[in-house]
């Protein structure tokens, strides 16, 4: 990205943020950056004045516009700052929004693979509060500085043209330095985006419930310690090294400026006394050339941290402006209601060049209606076939039809809204009971008769009713809410069964959808619990097109037909009966499992 191109980004968002507020800050600019060069007039006019003993007017006007200006300047500052908080903060919440629907349009789960891609979304969340303000009302401050710094130059250049020259040039290799730095910034901010996001997560482990227990038990708090503190370590140097070159670059234009400032002092004086200037051109002269270099030194920063910014602004730029990874297909199809069934036609996927395929050539049906189970060895692929029938993924060869129709071909919410999934690694959301069952049909999330019948069905209603505050309750000792932000027992946390439950209904929710995958939904019960909630589930998918995935066999017995995977294509396929009768693989693994559980009952 050019610099214009950023420069005409960073307007655009201010303009987005208000009209009015951006003409304001305009207005505001203008009048700050005169200021200095009507003091420094005013000055000479009252100085001359009382010098000649002249009539009283001139260094009254003077003395009136001296007033005036100094009202202004009183309080300009305090508006401005104001008026630039306020599009900061509009600008932050936009960013966010504009961020957040940009991230939350990625349909595949390729791009939340790739750790370029999640440095650069780390890199954008942090530019929506590290950068907005340079790239937005800094610019505002640095044409402040230039308004001022040109009034100021056109004042010296009239008393002393060789120093007004000289001034310029002072600036230039700081300027130039400050621009390197803002480069060097940017660069460290890019190459320790990784090990801040290590950093951020290991930290994050040390106070994890979830991690605590393997962390204690296991003796990592120093491991985990000495990788965070790595990190830091690293940062610190990168940051070190950078304030050694901003500190050389700031004592260099300093000293520049003393000895500049002193020279042309000494000139004003010299001048003076050969009569050349008046006690008024003295007085101007020394106000303009200090006000000169504080400007050049104010401009040259606000420029530097304009430039830091929108460079951060870059990685928020190329986020938000990334093309969909699921591209709307051009002549989009008709999804039509489920009445034949779906077909998986020769399938190939793997999720790397690099890796060895997980489906090769699979060809299978799923008839509406049907009841199919998905069985075989771990990495058969059947985790990897629900991610294609949801479109996480798509396949590298082959095609999947619904009622004959490609599913490529079909907007992708379209398809989604048609499915009701259960993922083995399902969520455990830091909301309300209510909240982590009716997420499930967000058009439903008030429906508390819908939500309580969901609950029931997957068995964990009961458990509702003795927490706190029933479907009310928190789940989740992080947050609270208002009202129960006095009570240190805020929050409730569930076993690992009772969040599958919530997790089933959560699922349940979405009962009128045309196909229901269930991903090993009884993993993290008991043996009862588990028996329970699939005679439950059973029911529920009776008369329903629905995919259940399970290691434990018993719990597919019942199921229309049954689908062993083995090396990524159907093995085997049939009932129970009829593939034990095989005397096959899945006949070897199903009285593999009885065995261990007669050995285990024996024992």
């Amino acid at each position: 990205m050019t610099v214009w191109s950023r420069l005409r980004i960073a307007w655009q968002l201010c303009w987005a943020t208000g009209r009015g507020l951006t003409l304001v800050q305009v207005g505001l600019t203008l009048i700050g950056g005169f200021l200095a060069s009507a003091v420094t007039w005013a000055t000479k006019f009252m100085m001359d004045g009382l010098a000649e003993h002249g009539p009283a007017r001139q260094p009254m006007i003077a003395v009136s516009v001296l007033a005036v200006a100094g009202l202004i300047g009183a309080c300009e500052p305090r508006v401005a700052e104001y008026v630039r908080a306020e599009p900061n903060r509009r600008a932050y919440l936009l960013m966010n929004d504009r961020l957040f629907t940009a991230v939350g349009e990625f349909q595949g789960l390729e791009r939340f693979e790739d750790p370029r891609l999640l440095d650069r979304i780390r890199s954008a969340q942090q530019s929506t509060s590290n950068a907005v303000a340079p790239a937005t009302t800094g610019l505002f401050s640095a044409v402040r500085d230039l308004v001022s710094l040109a009034g100021l130059l056109a004042t010296v250049y009239l008393l002393a043209p060789a120093m007004a020259l000289i001034l310029v040039l002072s600036a230039v290799p700081v300027f130039f330095a400050q621009l390197s730095l803002s480069r060097r910034f940017a660069g460290m901010l890019d190459t320790m985006s990784a090990s801040s996001r290590r950093q951020f997560q290991l930290s994050a482990l040390n106070s994890d419930v979830r991690a605590v227990k393997e962390i204690r038990l296991f003796g990592l708090v120093d491991f985990f310690r000495e990788r965070v503190l790595s990190a830091i370590v690293a940062t610190n140097h990168a940051q070190r090294d950078l304030d050694r070159r901003q500190l050389r670059v700031q004592a260099t234009l300093a000293a520049l400026g003393s000895v500049i400032g002193a020279g042309g002092l000494a000139w004003a004086v010299y001048a003076a006394s050969r009569e050349r200037l008046s006690i008024g051109d003295v007085s101007a002269f020394v106000t303009a050339v200090a006000a000169t270099q504080a400007a050049l030194s104010g401009l040259v920063t606000k420029i530097s941290g304009a430039h830091r910014g929108l460079l951060q602004l870059e990685h928020y730029v190329r986020v938000v402006n990334m093309p969909p990874d699921r591209p709307a297909p051009a002549l989009p199809a008709i999804l039509p209601t489920l009445t034949s069934g779906i077909e998986l036609v020769d399938l190939w996927f793997r999720y790397d060049e690099s890796q060895p395929w997980v489906l090769r050539g699979l060809d299978a049906r799923i008839t509406c209606g049907e009841s199919v189970a998905l069985v075989g060895r771990n990495g058969a692929g059947k985790s990897t076939l629900i991610k294609l029938l949801c479109r996480f993924y798509e396949p590298e060869r082959g095609a999947i039809r619904w009622d004959g129709v490609d599913i490529r071909d079909v907007p992708i919410t379209e398809l989604r809204r048609r499915l009701g999934v259960l993922f083995q690694d399902f969520m455990e959301y830091d909301l309300t009971v209510a909240e982590n069952i009716g997420i499930g049909e967000l058009s439903a999330l008030s429906d508390r008769d819908r939500i309580a019948r969901a609950a029931a069905e997957a068995g964990v209603s009961e458990k509702i009713e003795t927490l706190p505050h029933g479907y009310d309750t928190m789940l989740s000792r992080i947050f609270f809410k208002e009202t129960d932000k006095k009570d240190a027992k805020h929050g409730v946390t569930l076993s690992g069964g009772q969040w599958q439950r919530i997790a089933i209904a959560r699922t349940l929710m979405r009962d009128d959808r045309e196909l229901l995958i269930l991903d090993e939904p009884g993993s993290g019960l008991d043996a009862e619990a588990e028996h329970r909630i699939h005679r439950r589930l059973e029911a529920h998918r009776t008369g329903r097109t629905s995919v259940l995935v399970s290691h434990r066999l018993g719990a597919v017995r019942d199921a229309d037909r049954i689908l062993v995977l083995d090396e990524g294509r159907i093995a085997e396929e049939g009932t129970h009966a009829s593939l034990m009768a095989l005397n096959g693989q899945y006949a070897h693994m199903f009285t593999l499992q009885a065995e261990g559980y007669a050995t285990a009952g024996t024992g």
